[in-house]
């Protein structure tokens, strides 16, 4: 008898390993990575035109950092994504993408962008490794599957790129960039607390300690009206921007905070929690935008 054919090794096509790359979270850090660039450089005159070689790697090496990162946060959490339905057909669960293919594409992509960020500033790349840090290590590896404080371990990773886009310009950083992170550290508590009552279900099957979970939604409702408070003055700092960005910035955090209070109201927990998570949203698409436009 002939032996027969041998098998071709597994692999994903393109599309799969985008997949790994979580395009939504790839997609909005690139907004924030870009904001904090055109910040930089319009405070200290840098032109961008005139170096667009410089923010073509400040640009592109955050971006291979966050896919590093997330691609490198779907190899290790294959053991619990399984357990979940949003997340069991990811090609690093059902085994379209090999672990050790996901494992390489996480690593290659994190070197690569840290050695982009590092030919833009040190600091920059410094930012770019502490980023990684938290999100692979602190986050993936440890809090999300022991404490309900996973959120803000998280929230750090997820504020950092326009701190790193601003770094990638200006290494000294200017108040402005750091009133830009604890910006989006505040707007992920809310936006990622919304998700995870989406999820609850989820997430219990997955024995995922997120706060509703281990505290009810409730306590998660309270947590998110206070940081959607605590986001209005923050956000307000920036009123040097002009009366446009002070009206519209203060409009849309009172918005957001009459609706997180009407989640004591709501009977339908889920619905309210789809509500604030569409919000938020919208309220980091405007803030993105109207930034850019009133520093034109």
């Amino acid at each position: 008898m002939e032996p027969g054919p041998l098998s071709e090794p597994k692999t994903g096509t393109w599309k799969d390993f985008i997949t790994l790359t979580k395009t939504g979270i790839v997609t909005s850090n690139f907004m924030t990575t870009f904001l904090g660039v055109w910040l930089a450089a319009k405070f200290s005159g840098f032109s961008l035109l005139g170096n667009w070689v410089h923010v073509l790697l400040a640009l592109l090496g955050t971006t291979l950092v966050i896919a590093g990162g997330t691609s490198l946060n779907n190899y290790i959490d294959r053991d619990i994504d399984k357990l979940m339905p949003r997340t069991q057909e990811r090609p690093s669960v059902d085994g379209r993408i090999p672990p050790n293919q996901v494992l390489w594409v996480g690593f290659t992509f994190s070197v690569v962008g840290v050695s982009m960020l590092l030919f833009a500033s040190v600091t920059a790349a410094v930012l770019g490794i502490i980023g990684l840090v938290f999100y692979v290590v602190l986050y993936s590896m440890w809090t999300k599957r022991t404490t309900s404080f996973n959120t803000a371990v998280g929230a750090v990773s997820g504020a950092l790129p326009p701190l790193i886009g601003w770094a990638t310009i200006q290494p000294e950083l200017h108040p402005v960039a750091w009133t830009l992170f604890f910006i989006m550290f505040l707007w992920q508590m809310p936006h990622f607390f919304a998700i995870s009552m989406m999820r609850y279900e989820d997430y219990r099957a997955a024995g995922i300690p997120m706060l509703p979970v281990v505290a009810g939604f409730a306590v998660t409702k309270r947590q998110m009206v206070l940081y959607v408070a605590a986001l209005i003055p923050v956000s307000l700092i920036l009123y040097n921007f002009g009366v446009v960005y002070t009206i519209v910035v203060a409009t849309l955090g009172i918005g957001w905070l009459i609706l997180s209070f009407k989640g004591f109201r709501m009977k339908d927990d889920v619905k309210w929690a789809k509500q604030m998570f569409v919000y938020s949203l919208n309220y980091l698409m405007i803030f993105v935008i109207l930034t850019f436009l009133v520093t034109i």
